[in-house]
């Protein structure tokens, strides 16, 4: 008996059959948004100090722009996560540099959910009209809440930080760093649009007029509005000028183990300051209204340590002028603060300003039991914690209201800013960079001065213990600076005013109205969806 045979009993008699799909024939298709969204990344990192790349933000933006647009949420998630690692893990590789990787890989993977955060929400906006103005405002959004939580905060990495030596700086006078960032990202993400215009008219011979309109604003009015905004900016003496001098004394080793020669750090700014006096007395210098020293200049407690007391007191009286010393004060069953000191050649010391925003992990252990639990190696570094103070921080030093914003407490508005409008002529940021070697980090922190510097139309001093220092004019122009891990004095006239930016008046109106707009333009575009499933539906 025969049987009838068939393809599907023996296909093996067949001719050649197409192969399969294959799974992995899409993996680099797959993979190359992916990857093109850390690189995106990387090039928002390049665009920033030392570099004196700001321009790559634009080209950055829009590259996030086009592996966002017309994405899921899940999807621009998962892309901005991506480009926030590929953006803060260079960035902040400065954060292990005394204590290992952990530290710094575990805050880039957190930091970097805001950056994801920010990305679903440029995604799902994506579709509207005019979207690159709502996907701005989305990412000021994701700095805003970045720059709050979680432990206060940590605005470190916000895009107007990048933009010190750009176009887009004077738009700080006008709003801040939030209105600066915004001008940034609008821009990268307009030029994209643009681009996609151009194509899309190249491919179809349409040209879709409103929205090539649109596109081109989107460039020229960030543009136009800096160019704008520079009559805000102005290094004129509107109360006058100080010789203001600045100290680097130094440190006698490099990383944490600085601080186990405390005294040493002490003795080196006290000899600054002397060899300064003998300058000024053999004519060499002009001689300084008042001396900033930086943060940790006395890690010795002068109100409790005569030998200190005597020390600092024989600085101010030889200089013979006011000096705002940064000493860690109490401790050991008193409060502990990270304090500047105002001390007078005559009086000693006359005033105090406690910082405010002190640094988790830092200066503080959150969460100190859990920590300690888990690494208990990390919390024995911090052995205890440093209380935080209440008031801004503001000194008379020989007739001038200098505000104190000290080293951490630059990356915030609101802290720079009450120190403005509680009536500062001139703002010092004190700052101790040791712990982290010849790092990138000074150079970030130097670059905030600066953008600081023009968003208040104040003169900035950068005193910090192993450089880099720096005076910085109201226009955000460096005119001295020091060397690192170099003893140094600079000795500036500086022009002193009072007169406030609308930055400095506004506040944080311009970034709360960044973020309402964020998410109204967010819940636009979940109505659209919404009302656009029905409609299928229906």
């Amino acid at each position: 008996m025969s049987t009838t045979e068939t393809p599907t009993t023996e296909p093996e008699r067949l001719g050649p059959q197409p192969a399969a799909p294959s799974r992995l024939r899409g993996l680099p298709n797959r993979l190359a948004r992916p990857a093109v969204a850390a690189l995106g990344g990387v090039l928002l990192y390049l665009s920033f100090p030392p570099r004196p790349l700001w321009w790559l933000a634009l080209p950055a933006f829009a590259v996030l722009a086009g592996v966002l647009r017309g994405r899921s949420w899940k999807a621009g998630l998962g892309l901005g996560y991506l480009f926030g690692l590929g953006f803060l893990l260079p960035l902040l590789v400065w954060t292990g540099v005394e204590v290992g990787p952990g530290p710094w890989l575990g805050l880039a993977a957190i930091e970097a959910l805001f950056v994801g955060a920010a990305g679903a929400g440029i995604a799902v906006v994506s579709r509207l009209p005019l979207w690159p103005v709502w996907a701005g405002a989305m990412w000021v959004a994701s700095e805003a809440a970045r720059a709050r939580v979680p432990f206060g905060g940590f605005p470190w990495g916000k895009v107007a930080f990048g933009q010190a030596d750009g176009t887009f700086l004077p738009l700080a006078a006008l709003g801040g760093t939030p209105v600066l960032g915004f001008a940034v990202v609008l821009c990268g993400f307009g030029l994209y649009e643009c681009v996609r215009q151009a194509v899309r008219r190249r491919r179809t011979g349409q040209l879709r007029k409103g929205a090539a309109v649109g596109a081109l604003l989107t460039v020229l009015v960030p543009v136009a509005a800096s160019f704008g905004a520079r009559a805000l900016v102005s290094d004129s003496a509107e109360d006058g000028t100080a010789t203001v001098a600045v100290i680097q004394g130094n440190v006698p080793r490099l990383g944490l183990d600085f601080n186990s020669q405390r005294r040493a750090v002490l003795d080196y700014h006290v000899r600054e300051t002397l060899r300064l006096a003998d300058e000024v007395r053999a004519g060499k210098k002009p001689k300084p209204d008042f001396v900033l020293w930086p943060e940790n200049s006395s890690d010795v407690d002068p109100f409790v340590d005569d030998d200190a007391r005597a020390a600092i007191d024989q600085a101010a009286k030889t200089i013979g002028a006011p000096i705002s010393v940064g000493a860690v004060v109490g401790g050991y069953g008193a409060k502990l603060y990270n304090e500047q000191v105002l001390w007078d050649p005559k009086a000693g010391p006359v005033a105090t300003y406690d910082k405010r925003q002190i640094q988790p992990f830092g200066e503080y252990i959150p969460l100190r039991g859990l920590i300690g639990t888990f690494a208990p190696g990390y919390t024995s570094m911090v052995r205890e914690d440093f209380n935080r103070g209440t008031k801004p921080g503001l000194f008379t030093m020989a007739g001038t209201k200098v505000g104190i914003a000290t080293c951490y407490e630059a990356a915030f508005d609101w802290a720079v800013r009450d120190t403005v409008t509680a009536g500062a002529q001139l703002i010092s940021v004190p700052s101790n960079n040791a712990t982290f070697d010849r790092s990138e980090m000074t150079y970030q922190q130097l670059a905030m001065s600066r953008v600081r510097a023009v968003e208040h139309s104040r003169t900035v001093t950068v005193p910090v213990t192993s450089g880099v220092s720096a005076v910085i004019m109201p226009d955000g122009k460096v005119v001295q600076k020091t060397a690192m891990f170099t003893p140094a004095a600079l000795d500036a006239k500086v022009p002193l005013r009072s007169s406030q930016t609308p930055a400095t008046r506004l506040g944080t109106l311009p970034e709360w109205v960044l973020v309402a707009a964020a998410a109204a333009a967010l819940a636009w575009a979940v109505t659209r969806s919404v009302r656009a499933r029905r409609t299928t539906k229906d």
